[in-house]
């Protein structure tokens, strides 16, 4: 197993060679030569503990790494961190299961890998001998910055950079970042969405002479964003442990096909789940949600990337992006590996905003469903969840549970889905009320505690008395100085 660029790039790569460099030399992600099959049988897994699960699935792609050191990982991540022993329990409703992956620290999806890559790079490092201080940078949409954070707060030998768009997250979300503690920590807005951020970071990670500058003073750059295949390794596991656990609530029999429905902006996600298929795990369709935003869906439904389009700001903010970099390494995948032909894809975006694949990669997508939901569509479905079920979910899984139930009006497929439940409904918690019946509170935590007072859904440990923190960090930057700032700060 080796790891080598999407864009042509052949040097191979040890995996811990990847999971510290985050990005190519030649801007391309870093993808595994081959996707290893798991041979589990699924019904003898039922009871398994979290950790044991992704110890398994992780192991095919880290050989590097042997049993005690992934061991150590594991174990390091998946402990008391997160508010239920399950970690990512599988809760089951009329029509589909929610995999609720945000039962740790931060109270979204992004701790379920973040909660783990820290200990991944640091065993990198000391595998690698590597003996330059690592300078983290991380573009947000609102959740992987604050789990990046918490992952890497004072961290030996580590600084972590976030930026995120000054007015493209949830009051939660900012407050979340920009209290955030740690020697090492620097958090900064900046004027401009998600893409503008994550451009940013790729044009830093690119610049030959500041990577010389910055080794000069001992430092290293690589990354916690998915494009780091050490952040999107991780999330593979949670789909077979959403599958093990339809096996024991008998909804499934082993061997049974589902399928999984994803809200996703930036791709990493439903990705993950697309490798967990090539692993052996029996998925039927890979549902891909967007908010209106929609550049995947019609992308998934025509072959024509266009991010020429207008940018919208919703109430699931972390899919408000137009650039989503995780779709290289699955035109990679299904070009038949032609590094050549997607870097040209990669080039025509940078230039003109649009790509049309070729029938090769669409013939290949067939696995693929992309559907849409409108915020009006998106908060109805938390609507009639909730008072239909007592079930409350955020406004992203809304999303995905609005383009679910289109998708099997539509088709008629009732093969069983698992839907990822990708953050709390507190961490959205005023239009989460809003779409309820309850009054406008005053702000976000007035919304929490009263959304609290209304459902008795317990709030994560992680938002409790978030509104009395501390501000620590208070800057807002132009994209053309965040190079500046690192430098400045380092």
């Amino acid at each position: 197993m080796q790891y080598i660029s999407t864009r042509g790039n052949k040097e191979e790569k040890r995996s811990t060679q990847a999971i510290i460099m985050g990005l190519a030399s030649d801007k391309g992600l870093y993808v595994p030569t081959e996707i290893p099959k798991l041979h589990m049988d699924f019904g003898h897994m039922v009871g398994t503990a979290y950790k044991d699960i992704a110890f398994k699935v992780m192991r095919g792609f880290l050989p590097e790494f042997d049993e005690d050191e992934l061991r150590r990982c594991t174990d390091g991540a998946y402990d008391e961190k997160f508010d239920t022993p399950k970690i990512a329990p599988l809760v089951n409703t009329e029509q589909a299961s929610f995999l609720e992956l945000y039962h740790g620290r931060t109270a979204a999806f992004k701790d379920m890998a973040l909660s783990i890559l820290p200990y991944l790079l640091l065993s990198s490092i000391r595998k690698e001998q590597e003996d330059k201080k690592v300078v983290i940078l991380t573009a947000t949409s609102g959740d992987t910055g604050k789990a990046a954070l918490e992952g890497f707060a004072d961290v030996s030998g580590t600084e972590i950079f976030v930026f995120y768009p000054a007015h493209g997250v949830s009051e939660i979300q900012k407050r979340q970042m920009v209290t955030q503690r740690g020697a090492n920590t620097h958090v900064y807005a900046i004027e401009g969405n998600f893409d503008d951020a994550q451009t940013g970071v790729k044009r830093i990670f690119n610049d030959g002479d500041f990577a010389v500058k910055l080794a000069g003073e001992d430092y290293r750059l690589s990354s916690a964003n998915s494009i780091n295949i050490g952040r999107l390794i991780p999330q593979v596991a949670y789909y077979f442990y959403a599958y093990i656990q339809l096996l024991d609530a008998g909804k499934i029999a082993s061997g049974d096909k589902i399928n999984v429905v994803v809200p996703t902006g930036n791709f990493g996600n439903i990705l993950a789940a697309f490798y967990a298929k090539q692993m052996g795990l029996p998925i039927h369709k890979l549902i891909c949600a967007s908010n209106e935003n929609r550049v995947l869906t019609d992308f998934i439904n025509d072959g024509v990337y266009d991010a020429n389009r207008q940018f919208h700001l919703t109430s699931s903010p972390s899919m408000d992006i137009l650039i989503s970099s995780n779709l290289e390494r699955l035109l990679w995948h299904l070009s038949g590996e032609n590094s050549a032909e997607i870097a040209g894809y990669m080039r025509d975006l940078e230039r003109t905003g649009i790509y049309t694949v070729s029938d090769t990669i669409r013939s290949n997508m067939s696995d693929f469903y992309g559907g849409t939901a409108r915020m009006d569509e998106a908060h109805e479905a938390i609507r009639r969840l909730w008072h239909g079920e007592q079930y409350l979910i955020d406004t992203h899984t809304a999303v995905a549970y609005s383009v679910y139930l289109d998708y099997r009006a539509k088709t008629g497929d009732d093969t069983p889905a698992v839907i990822a439940s990708t953050a709390s409904a507190y961490k959205f918690a005023d239009q989460v009320a809003d779409c309820i019946g309850l009054p406008k509170a005053a702000d976000g935590f007035a919304s929490i505690e009263a959304l609290h007072e209304a459902t008795g859904v317990p709030v994560p440990p992680g938002l409790k008395g978030l509104r009395d923190k501390k501000i620590l960090h208070s800057d807002t930057i132009k994209i053309d100085e965040m190079a500046n700032v690192i430098a400045s700060a380092l």
